[in-house]
């Protein structure tokens, strides 16, 4: 028995020394806005909660297993009926789960507060692609993915980033609340950014609200969490924080080129490089 014990002891100690030098693999990522840091927090706590539990009940479990097994004499106390026990084992569970539901409450209320937000963006899932509409600026665009199709043949080798790359990530400034009002073109979607904080399904005839601030510039990828079909895997989502500065030249080049591209010049030009695409077509098909 005392073998079994300590061998318990043992490897409960080296969970616990493995454990922290592990974190980074199994642990939450950094947040990097606002909520994110609430939510982080409120994980962090609920573990300490789980750990606390875990020390007093297995602790009693085991100080009972060691000194008052039959071997050694001890016979069984009888507890049946005691109210004083059974009042004692109701109030504390209650008083713990009071104490870690006030705080998830806030966390959760905190997400959904969208107001005094200074831009708000439309999200559109599509099969299998986001569309992103910058409603102040009339700014509107397609993220799909990047990835080299060699990559995804097993062509060539995978970098630190497969699946995860887009040919127009979203682009926010820092310091900013933005507002995401998330919707859905055919099916279920979800638009996910774990270091953000943000996780929104996309409902199709639905808009759902949610919010973000990034705390620094950098780039943060996440991926569509509802399996939409064949494709779903290949659905990242990559957020670009800039300067609001940085952000305002980004703005002013998006609009100069949509300008550029609703000239005649331009849709001629447009319309010639798809008569070319399309005549061989039409000639295979005569």
């Amino acid at each position: 028995m005392r073998k079994t014990v300590s061998g318990a002891l043992c490897a409960l100690f080296g969970i616990l020394v493995w454990a922290p030098a592990r974190a980074f693999e199994i642990n939450l990522k950094p947040p990097a806005s606002p909520i994110a840091e609430q939510i982080y927090g409120l994980h962090i706590m609920v573990l300490w909660v789980c750990l606390g539990i875990f020390i007093v009940v297995f602790g009693a479990m085991l100080y009972a297993i060691v000194n008052h097994r039959k071997s050694v004499g001890h016979k069984p106390a009888l507890f049946h009926e005691n109210l004083a026990l059974e009042v004692v084992w109701t109030i504390i569970p209650f008083v713990i789960l009071a104490g870690m539901a006030y705080p998830a409450t806030r966390t959760v209320l905190a997400m959904k507060n969208t107001a005094d937000s200074a831009l708000s963006i439309e999200v559109t899932g599509y099969q299998w692609k986001w569309q992103y509409s910058y409603l102040p600026y009339g700014i509107s665009f397609f993220s799909t993915l990047s990835t080299p199709p060699a990559q995804l043949a097993d062509m060539a080798p995978k970098n630190r980033h497969y699946l995860e790359q887009v040919d127009h990530p979203m682009v926010v400034p820092t310091g900013e609340k933005i507002r995401l009002l998330v919707t859905s073109a055919d099916v279920v979607h979800s638009w996910f950014v774990p270091a953000l904080g943000v996780k929104q399904d996309a409902f199709p005839g639905f808009i759902k609200a949610t919010w973000f601030e990034v705390d620094a510039p950098g780039v943060y990828r996440g991926f569509c969490t509802e399996l939409c079909g064949k494709g779903h895997a290949f659905m990242p989502v990559v957020v670009q924080a800039v300067t609001p500065a940085q952000f305002a030249a980004w703005v002013a080049a998006e609009q100069r080129e949509k300008k550029t591209a609703a000239t005649p010049a331009a849709r001629a030009q447009a319309s010639r490089g798809h008569r070319t695409l399309t005549a061989p077509r039409a000639a295979r098909a005569a």
